[in-house]
């Protein structure tokens, strides 16, 4: 079964949805203008309740299939990212320093392109809980979602995603049971020497050299104290230090960001990060602040439902384009959150060739949002079969 009939005759009007979307992009959890438009799109649907205001600008509607039975929970994530366009795409942001660099313009169209035919047609059981969710990109509007009860307020028993991804082939879906995206935690350290004349650092204490050495330091931790066949990842990303050439700066601050998949592992990385600090401290007399921010765990398929969503995909784009072992990645998402509430699974869906995520001439593919809204539409139609 290919993209249902019902959705590619939407094609052209999701197109105006997602460059809609696109042209007026908003960070965090201050979707408001996002969330109105969905609101309203949702409403020339018909679905049978309306929630607005989760986790700020966040939305859940209930759309009621035709018999008695659970609910799944769809989602996609809403915010777009602070950088400033470079597609020439002619519904490029209008907002300067933001742009939807990460498709979740595409993901909201996907679903809304679900939600449009499951109010129309209902062949299904239970109910869909559609799930509008801001804040993905580093606010946690996941976690805050689920939080202020969302799971047990709406009585949804699973929960699927989709992350469009670009140079993959198109319309190809992958995914694989257990670990699929990696945590994420960031640690910044503020360092605090003497600073003076850098032709006499004898009567300094020297904040660069403990701030040098203490970056080195890390970078054993993933190559001396992780079991090789544990993936990890630290980074540091920023060091901001010094004004002059001829000044020995007071002091400075760096920051390096954390990514694994055991949550074992990820404890073993904060003790030896906080104690490589405090022995630098101890050991160059200068003065450290160490704020170790705990972000997004691993996002995490329960293998049922991974299963059951690729069987699902499979129906849409053949048996030769899905993927059900694909690699993790070591990016983090914070469905994670909803994925350790409640049983789900998680998808990469194939855009063609582009720019990459987070580029700042990335464009999600209109082509591919049909597919995406077919196979959230048929999971739910498999999941609650009509008796």
């Amino acid at each position: 079964m290919p993209v249902l009939n019902a959705i590619a005759g939407s094609a052209d009007e999701m197109k105006g949805w997602r460059h809609h979307l696109h042209q007026h992009p908003e960070l965090g959890f201050e979707c408001h203008e996002t969330a109105a438009f969905v609101a309203a799109r949702l409403r020339e649907f018909g679905v049978d309740e309306l929630h607005e205001g989760i986790a700020t600008t966040g939305i859940v509607a209930i759309i009621n299939g035709s018999a008695d039975g659970p609910v799944i929970g769809l989602r996609a994530d809403m915010d777009a990212l602070p950088i400033t366009e470079e597609t020439g795409a002619d519904y490029a942001s209008t907002c300067p320093g933001k742009m939807h660099a990460c498709g979740h313009d595409g993901h909201v169209t996907m679903l809304l392109g679900a939600a449009k035919y499951l109010c129309e047609t209902r062949r299904f059981s239970g109910k869909v809980a559609l799930i509008f969710q801001p804040a993905e990109e580093g606010g946690g509007g996941g976690r805050v979602m689920v939080e202020e009860g969302m799971m047990d307020r709406f009585n949804i028993a699973q929960v699927y995603g989709i992350h469009n991804m670009p140079n993959m082939p198109f319309g190809q879906f992958d995914t694989t049971p257990g670990a699929l995206m990696a945590s994420v935690d960031t640690v910044r350290v503020s360092v605090t020497g003497k600073g003076g004349h850098a032709a006499t650092p004898h009567v300094c204490v020297d904040s660069v050299v403990a701030i040098t050495d203490m970056v080195q330091a890390l970078q054993t931790i993933v190559s001396r104290n992780v079991y090789a066949l544990d993936e990890a990842v630290i980074s540091v990303t920023q060091i901001h230090i010094g004004s002059a050439n001829n000044i020995i700066p007071e002091s400075g601050w760096f920051c390096a960001t954390v990514r694994c998949f055991n949550p074992e592992v990820r404890a073993l990385i904060k003790r030896r990060i906080l104690a490589i600090i405090e022995g630098h401290a101890q050991s160059y007399g200068v003065k450290t602040e160490v704020n170790y921010d705990w972000g997004y765990p691993a996002t995490i398929n329960h293998a049922d439902q991974a299963q059951f969503a690729i069987d699902v995909a499979a129906e849409i784009a053949g048996a030769g384009g899905v993927n059900f072992e694909t690699d993790r990645q070591m990016t983090a998402e914070d469905f994670s959150y909803m994925l350790e509430a409640r049983p789900g699974a998680y998808l990469f869906l194939g855009t063609g060739e582009g720019a990459g995520l987070h580029h700042a001439a990335y464009n999600f593919n209109d082509q591919a949002a049909p597919i995406g809204a077919s196979f959230f539409a048929r999971l739910v139609e498999r999941a609650q079969p009509l008796a």
